[in-house]
C-alpha cells in the first residue's frame, strides 16, 4: 500500500504497480483517502475506515469526473460521519428514488405479471413525471393525493385509483425491505368503491358500426391495428391476449393462448370463426424467424403496444364522423368493452350462457388447476361463428335473422342429430 501525497499530475499520469492487477495509492495528507488504479488504466477513489471494528473500504467516484479537490472534500465529509457516529457510505450512496424503487421492485417481483407492460405503461406516463425523482422517503401523503386528483381530472377516477393500486404494492414492497420506510397510502385514498369500478358499458350497434368505419378511414392508425381492434370482439379477447398473438399459437383453426399469459393461467382455446382468420394475415415479408406476432408494427418482431396514441386517433375519426352527421359524440369507451359487447351479443345470437360463459374462457364451477383445454370446443366454434355473423350484420345494416344455435357432436348419431335441431 504505497502512501505519497497526492498531486493532479501525479494523478494524471497514474499506473498499477508492475505484476499487480491494480493499486491504492494512498494519500498522506487525508488519512484513508486512496487512488485505486487498475492496469487497464482505469482510476477511482477509495476511502478506508474501521467501523464496528471492521475495516470497510467504499468507493465515491472516478477519477477525473472526480477531481482531487473533490476527493479531498468528500474525505473530510466522511472523517466527519465517523466522528459524529455515523456510516459515512450513506452519504454518497444513490438516493432511492420512486422510480428507482419502481424499476427494481418491476425487475424483481413484476416481471412475471400478466400487466407488467400496463403498470410500467402507467407509471410512466403519469407518476414519474410528478413523483419519479423524489426520494421514496420524501414523499409525503399529500403529494400523492394532489397527483392522484389530477389524475382523476385528467383521466378519470378510475384510472387514479390503478395508478394508486399499483403505487400502494410498491410501497409495500419496498416497506417490507427497509427498516425504517412506512408507506404513506392508508385506507380511504381510493376515489371509487368497487362497485362503481366494475364498467358495464357495451357498445350499441351504431357505435359498433362507427368503430368499424373510423377503423377504414382514420389516418396515422399503424396497420395492424384496425384488425387488432376487430379481433377484440370476434375473438372476445382482452387487449394484450391479442396484441401478443403469435403464429405458433396457431393449430388449424384453433388459437391457443397459453396459460402463462390468460388471465386465469390456464390454456385458452379459441376456435376462430372465418371473419376471425381473415385478421391474421400471411407472415410478414422479409421476416426471417419461424414466429412472428401477427398485430405488430416491427414486421413482426415485437406485438403491439401502442395503445393509447392508435386509440385518440381513432377516436378523433369517430368525432369527426359523428359531427359531420350532425350526430351526439360517442360516450367514452375502452377496448376491454368490446370483450364485454361480444359476451352480449352471444346472448343475442341466442348462444346458450354456459356456453358463451366458455368461449370467453370463463371456467365454470370453480376454478381448477388442470382441465381439457379441448373441453367444449364445437360449442365454442359455434359461439364464435354465431358471434362473428351477428357482427357482419350489424356491420353491414342489415336486419337481425337470430336463430338458435345449435351444436351437434361429431360423433352424434343420425337419431341424436335429429333430436337436437
Amino acid at each position: 500500500m504505497p502512501r505519497r501525497t497526492l498531486t493532479d499530475r501525479f494523478c494524471q499520469h497514474a499506473k498499477a504497480a508492475e505484476g499487480e492487477p491494480q493499486t491504492d495509492y494512498f494519500d498522506d495528507e487525508r488519512a484513508g483517502l486512496a487512488l485505486r488504479v487498475s492496469r487497464a488504466g482505469s482510476k477511482s477513489w477509495t476511502y478506508h475506515f474501521t467501523l464496528g471494528g471492521r475495516r470497510v473500504r467504499m468507493t465515491f467516484g472516478t477519477y477525473p469526473a472526480t477531481s482531487l479537490a473533490k476527493a479531498h472534500t468528500r474525505a473530510d465529509e466522511a472523517r466527519a460521519a465517523l466522528e459524529d457516529g455515523r456510516d459515512p457510505r450513506t452519504l454518497f450512496a444513490k438516493p432511492e428514488t420512486l422510480q428507482t424503487i419502481c424499476e427494481e421492485w418491476s425487475e424483481r417481483e413484476g416481471a412475471g405479471l400478466r400487466t407488467s407492460d400496463d403498470r410500467k405503461a402507467t407509471l410512466e406516463r403519469l407518476v414519474y413525471p410528478a413523483l419519479g425523482g423524489r426520494p421514496i422517503g420524501d414523499i409525503r401523503r399529500s403529494d400523492i393525493v394532489r397527483m392522484l386528483d389530477k389524475i382523476e381530472d385528467d383521466c378519470g377516477p378510475v384510472m387514479a385509483d390503478q395508478t394508486l393500486a399499483f403505487l400502494r404494492r410498491v410501497f409495500n414492497w419496498h416497506a417490507a425491505r427497509n427498516d425504517d420506510f412506512r408507506s404513506p397510502i392508508v385506507r380511504g385514498m381510493a376515489r371509487t368503491k368497487p362497485k362503481a369500478r366494475a364498467r358495464k358499458r357495451i357498445l350499441s350497434d351504431d357505435e359498433i358500426r362507427d368503430v368499424w368505419a373510423a377503423l377504414d378511414t382514420a389516418p396515422d392508425l399503424p396497420t395492424c391495428y384496425p384488425r387488432f381492434v376487430k379481433s377484440l370482439l370476434l375473438c372476445a379477447t382482452r387487449r394484450n391476449e391479442s396484441a401478443y398473438m403469435n403464429s405458433i399459437e396457431f393449430e388449424g383453426d384453433l388459437w391457443t393462448i397459453p396459460g402463462e399469459r390468460y388471465k386465469n393461467k390456464l390454456d385458452h382455446v379459441i376456435p376462430l370463426s372465418r371473419q376471425a382468420r381473415a385478421l391474421i394475415g400471411d407472415k410478414p415479408e422479409g421476416f426471417k424467424g419461424n414466429a412472428w406476432f401477427v398485430f405488430s408494427t416491427t414486421g413482426g418482431g415485437k406485438g403491439f403496444s401502442g395503445f393509447s396514441k392508435a386509440k385518440r386517433a381513432l377516436d378523433a375519426e369517430i368525432a369527426r364522423r359523428r359531427k359531420a352527421d350532425e350526430r351526439e359524440p360517442m360516450p367514452n369507451w375502452t377496448l376491454h368493452d368490446l370483450r364485454r359487447t361480444a359476451r352480449s351479443l352471444m346472448s343475442r345470437a341466442k348462444v346458450p350462457a354456459d356456453h358463451a360463459e366458455r368461449a370467453l374462457g370463463h371456467v365454470i364451477g370453480g376454478v381448477r388447476e388442470t382441465y381439457d383445454r379441448y373441453e367444449y370446443l364445437d360449442e365454442k366454434r359455434a359461439a364464435f361463428t354465431a358471434l362473428a355473423e351477428l357482427v357482419d350484420r350489424i356491420v353491414s345494416g342489415k336486419p337481425m335473422a337470430l336463430r338458435l344455435v345449435r351444436v351437434v357432436r361429431p360423433d352424434a348419431t343420425p337419431s341424436e342429430a335429429e333430436a337436437s335441431a
